[in-house]
This record gives structure tokens, sequence and C-alpha cells, in this order.
């Protein structure tokens, strides 16, 4: 076979929901029987499989035929090793994209949609009927890349997370996270439901919603409709990030003036945790990849110097 490359091409891929529901439940008769017994509909979890796995069969006869294609599940991504050559497809939502793109470094990420009727796809650019175009176009210089910003969160224990949508800092669960924050020369004690910090990327996801949900509040109050002051989308490379305090509590011992602004290279966030447990740190959603939040540590928040790039 005359390939076009022998360098690798990477389709990284993710369960659907019905492989959730079958692994939860042994077998598909006993997922259907319980979707159904709620009154779920649980034919639209075989037409999503369906027509995934029939997408993940299609890309890789494509990939195939161009070069050397290895798949793998999104699981397994926290421990594989990429190739300084290597080109990734990312087939899944867009989720899977931000998930992927820390694990890169300078490898290409391309975006598929695998069902383009389902799902609205912002990092999911192509579909797959177009890969047999757009990665040999790829490796001849022809399409254009975009960078992406990602949020970095380093711990005086040494340890550091990267977030390509949001970081989370806050408590495991429903409680109260205790912590000094300080931006600038602005510093105080806080008791909240947690920090996020959003990157240009992620600022059309948690970060809106924060929006929509202080402006709400703002207009309700006001009786007057209220448009937020700040666009709730940035670029993508853009050399800051925004964090924003969630329910922040004022009290005999905490204040509450300190909860939304700008992170710069020249202003870092930095938090100092005041838990003594249940403290924890997790990046675009993935709270089973989490860092330790308790006492003593100092989580100092800023732009990472690596950077995404992903196939437009």
């Amino acid at each position: 076979m005359d390939r076009l490359t022998e360098n690798k091409l990477v389709l990284v891929v993710r369960h659907t929901r019905l492989d959730d529901l079958i692994a939860r439940f042994n077998t598909s008769s006993q997922a259907r029987f319980y979707i159904e017994h709620l009154g779920g509909d649980f034919s639209d979890y075989q037409r999503e499989d369906q027509r995934y796995k029939q997408a993940v069969q299609d890309a890789e006869n494509i990939l195939a035929r161009i070069g050397r294609v290895q798949r793998i599940d999104r699981s397994f991504l926290p421990n594989f090793i990429f190739g300084p050559q290597d080109t990734v497809i990312a087939l899944g939502q867009d989720g899977l994209v931000a998930n992927i793109l820390k694990y890169l470094d300078n490898q290409l990420l391309l975006g598929v949609n695998p069902d383009p009727e389902r799902w609205e796809g912002v990092l999911l650019p192509f579909n797959v009927t177009e890969l047999d175009k757009v990665v040999p176009e790829i490796f001849s210089g022809k399409r254009a890349t975009r960078q992406v910003s990602m949020a970095q969160v380093r711990l005086n224990t040494g340890e550091m997370l990267l977030g390509v949508n949001d970081l989370f800092i806050g408590p495991r669960s429903h409680t109260s996270a205790r912590y000094t924050i300080q931006i600038g020369d602005q510093s105080e004690k806080h008791s909240s439901s947690g920090v996020i910090v959003s990157t240009g990327l992620g600022s059309t996801g948690w970060l809106r919603s924060i929006f929509a949900g202080a402006t709400g509040i703002a207009a309700s109050i006001s009786g007057q409709p209220i448009q937020p002051h700040l666009d709730q989308a940035f670029p993508w490379d853009a050399d800051y990030l925004y964090f924003s305090v969630r329910e922040p509590w004022p009290s005999k011992t905490s204040t509450a003036q300190i909860t939304f602004g700008r992170i710069t290279a020249a202003t870092p966030l930095v938090l100092t945790s005041l838990m003594p447990e249940s403290g924890v740190i997790f990046s675009d959603g993935i709270e089973s990849d989490f860092l330790q939040f308790n006492s003593g540590t100092v989580a100092s928040v800023s732009l990472a110097e690596k950077k995404g790039l992903l196939v437009i």
C-alpha cells in the first residue's frame, strides 16, 4: 500500500452512553429494561451508539489509506506517549478535544464530528467524510492551525495540572471552601463554593453560565434588563485568563471583595488552602483526575507556557 506518510495517525475515541450503561448493567437487555422502566427512550441510546461506531470504522478505514493508524480510548490518554511527528484525530464531542490537548506537545489535533445532527461541535469543524481531503492537506502544509492558550496551576508540593477549558479549585462536595486569595496586591480570606478559572477556549462554557447567572440576579434586583459588560467569549490564544468565585460568603472571618478578575503573566492568582480535608483541584470537568488542595497547600494559577494547536 502506498501511504502518504509513515508518521502515526492517532485516532482517539470515547465510550458511548450505551457502552457505559452496559458496563453498569452487564448486558444491553438489562440496560434497556432500566431505561424503559424509567420511561426513557432506549432507541436513542442505540442510534447514538450505532452512528458513533460506524463513524469510528469509517474514520479508521480512511486514515489507513493515508498512514499508520493507532486507535486509543480516551481513558488511556494520561499514560499514552505521543510521538513528536504524530497527528492526532479526536472523534467525539468537544470535551474530548479539550481532554486531549493537555497531553500533547506541539502535535497537531484535528477535531471530527461523528454525528453532526446530534452534536453542535464548536471544536469539531470536520466530518468523517472530509478526512481523506483534510489529512493530506495537513501534511502538505495547506491547512491553517489555531493556537490555544491553557491554564496552569502549580502547587508548593511540586505538583502541576493543566486546564484547556477551565480549572476548579474548591471542595470535593457541596461544602464550603476556605482559603486565602491573592491577586496583585489584593488579598483576603474566603468562604465560598470554590473558584473557577477559564481560558479563552472555555469561555463559552462554565464562564458563560457564570455571567448568565450574575446578570440575571442583577437584572432581577434592579428591575432593569442588564447586558454583561464583558464579552462572554474571548480569544482562544489570549494571553490572560479569568477567575470567578462561586457563591462567596461574607462573615466575621471571611470577606467577598475579590470575586472576579483577570489573570495575566504579571498578576497570577494565588490561593492558600485553609481546609483540613476535601480540598481538590481538577480541570476540564474530569473530577477523577485531581490534585489535593488541603491545609497549607499553595496554588499558583497562571497561563501555561505550553500551547495547543488545533487544525482549522
